[in-house]
């Protein structure tokens, strides 16, 4: 909680900081890689640094941190810290990098914000940040306790037993430890980073959901390949798809990620668009094997039925559940596809049954406009469980 001084002073002071956060944010990242060009080439993403997306994610979390602890002092955002740190954790972050965050963070918030930092509001927004990140330290340490690992040793050496081409863009590699050790349990829904060494020498970092059966000792993770080749968002998946066979070996992260499946017999709601199907392929599976009950209705939009990855397990594993149903929508469909499922997923038409718990995963306008959806019927916003692959936006965007 934060002290009743800091609190007045943040309280104050947060328009200002606010409004010159995003500014604060590019600053902050343009010195930390000056001083740490490592960090860009081998841990943070070149990709959403090139598009501005870390930026924004970063801005967005200071913010609503700072204005959790000032409207809602006997709370904090717990949803997002454990989004953050479950991120970190298969990253391999450790408590040494928060120092250096905290140096080039406010060296920019004050060269940003001029003399308006007097010593009483450097020491305001220090107490913030500490409160954030002795709290992201504590949820990382018991995230990487519960994996049996220390502190940011997260990596292992993997094989690829197989490859299988879903689309013309998406690929399934199937995993192994190199070591023939047991791999490490997971949650349906999770995820791991998979490191690659590109034709520059940076070791670049991206996430993928498992979605393989959880039981199964091998890992299964499918990618879908941008192709745009002068972006650096797509580097890791291209380098995925033209460069990686059976055989070869990868640097793959502890399962990390908090969109796991509650268990519960409440109505279940599984929705994704795109590549968002993968976590939703692991939950599927997952009940399907555990002989689930209760009622399951699948949802997925994607752009033709030869572009839906996985979509025939999608229809099996809704198959094979005791009361499954599942609605695809395709913008440009098949002959025969229904028109009520033609264009955007819109479930208007959908029945939604009381005490529903929904699960959603694709790009974030498409899951924004889902969970207004949801909400008007009726669906509780603590029911309401989503996946951002990539910098989580929803709080930087409103």
């Amino acid at each position: 909680m934060l002290s009743e001084t800091s609190t007045a002073t943040v309280r104050a002071t947060l328009p200002a900081v606010g409004a010159a956060i995003g500014e604060i944010a590019d600053l902050f990242y343009r010195k930390l890689f000056d001083a740490h060009p490592e960090l860009l080439r081998d841990l943070f993403n070149r990709g959403n640094q090139a598009s501005g997306a870390q930026r924004q994610a970063l801005a967005g979390s200071i913010a609503a941190f700072a204005t959790q602890l000032v409207e809602h002092p006997g709370t904090r955002p717990d949803v997002m810290l454990s989004r953050i740190a479950n991120k970190h954790a298969s990253l391999g972050i450790t408590a040494p990098q928060y120092d250096i965050v905290h140096t080039h963070l406010f060296a920019a918030i004050a060269e940003v914000l001029g003399e308006a930092v007097t010593p009483e509001v450097a020491a305001a927004w220090d107490e913030v940040y500490w409160l954030m990140a002795n709290a992201l330290i504590s949820l990382e340490e018991r995230l990487y306790a519960q994996q049996g690992v220390l502190a940011g040793d997260v990596w292992r050496e993997w094989t690829v037993v197989s490859r299988t081409e879903e689309t013309e863009d998406v690929a399934t590699f199937r995993l192994t430890p190199s070591d023939g050790a047991p791999a490490p349990a997971f949650r349906p829904g999770q995820y791991v980073s998979v490191q690659v060494e590109l034709a520059d020498g940076a070791r670049q970092i991206r996430q993928y959901s498992l979605t393989g059966a959880p039981g199964s000792e091998l890992r299964t993770v499918t990618v879908k390949r941008v192709r745009d080749e002068g972006a650096p968002e797509g580097e890791v998946s291209r380098h995925l798809h033209t460069r990686v066979r059976e055989g070869d070996r990868l640097r793959v992260s502890a399962p990390y990620g908090d969109l796991v499946l509650q268990d519960t017999d409440a109505p279940l709601l599984l929705v994704s668009a795109g590549i968002g199907c993968t976590p939703i392929l692991a939950m599927l599976e997952h009940l399907a094997a555990e002989g689930h009950h209760g009622p399951v209705t699948v949802v997925h939009g994607d752009r033709s039925p030869a572009g839906h990855a996985l979509r025939a397990d999608h229809a099996a594993l809704t198959g094979k559940l005791h009361d499954g149903s599942a609605h695809f929508w395709y913008e440009h469909p098949e002959p025969g596809h229904p028109v009520e499922r033609t264009g955007l997923v819109d479930l208007g038409g959908l029945t939604v049954a009381p005490g529903t718990h929904a699960y959603l995963c694709g790009p974030l306008p498409f899951m924004r406009a889902v969970r207004g959806q949801l909400l008007d019927k009726g669906v509780a916003p603590a029911a309401l469980h989503y996946e951002v692959f990539g910098p989580d936006l929803w709080l930087a965007q409103g």
